[in-house]
């Protein structure tokens, strides 16, 4: 059976799409590993099973790759945090998501940790990585911002200063996620977790511990 123009362009669309998913899983897996500066084209295209040919496709440089496979990262990172959990989700449950995103307590927290490192070490560096680096961290600020004016609005978080709060909130999360990625043995992911949860939750007039079954 003969497909159609328009099928045999859907169909071409699909391989493309999921030829580039494939390549940007394969090169946060890489760069995590072994870090950009030591990254081949060749290395991720082995890992995706794809083609140099392909990969250069859908990607020229290096660089480009490295932007967008942040941008991959982060992005479905953002997904499960603004998953709702049901009709009884609150901006508190939400806030404890952020919380547990913004720090390297999983496998692929983990690695998207290993690219926010090797992020922040361009960006001393270099502009444009410096760009990328603003843009990323601004929306993550943004999705605090979201859930604070949230949790105001339906009353469930004391006024506060929603902009200085979601900045804090980032930063201190930057801070322990850094002991957490050294597996430092002065920090653990429960001290880290309720560390942070006490400085976020005290001005939002939240006295609840960080919630256990966000834990796991």
């Amino acid at each position: 059976m003969t497909q159609t123009p328009t099928r045999a362009r859907r169909s071409r669309a699909d391989i493309a799409a999921q030829t580039r998913e494939a390549i940007l899983n394969a090169a946060c897996e890489v760069i995590a590993e072994i870090g950009l500066e030591n990254v081949r084209m060749r290395n991720v295209a082995e890992r995706a099973g794809v083609s140099t040919a392909a990969l250069h496709y859908h990607f020229d440089t290096r660089e480009n790759l490295f932007e967008a496979a942040l941008h991959y990262s982060f992005g479905r990172t953002g997904a499960d945090v603004y998953e709702a959990r049901g009709g009884d989700d609150t901006a508190t449950a939400r806030l404890a998501r952020i919380v547990m995103a913004s720090l390297p307590t999983t496998p692929g927290l983990r690695r998207e940790w290993a690219l926010w490192q090797e992020l922040w070490c361009r960006a001393g560096r270099d502009a444009a990585s410096r760009r990328i680096a603003i843009e990323l961290y601004k929306e993550h600020t943004d999705w605090i911002e979201e859930t604070l004016r949230a949790g105001v609005e339906a009353g469930e978080f004391a006024e506060h200063d929603v902009v200085a709060h979601a900045q804090l909130v980032n930063s201190v999360c930057d801070g322990y996620g850094v002991h957490l990625m050294m597996r430092s043995p002065a920090v653990s992911r429960e001290q880290a977790l309720d560390a942070i949860w006490a400085v976020a939750a005290a001005p939002l007039g939240v006295t609840t511990p960080y919630p256990h079954a966000r834990r796991r």
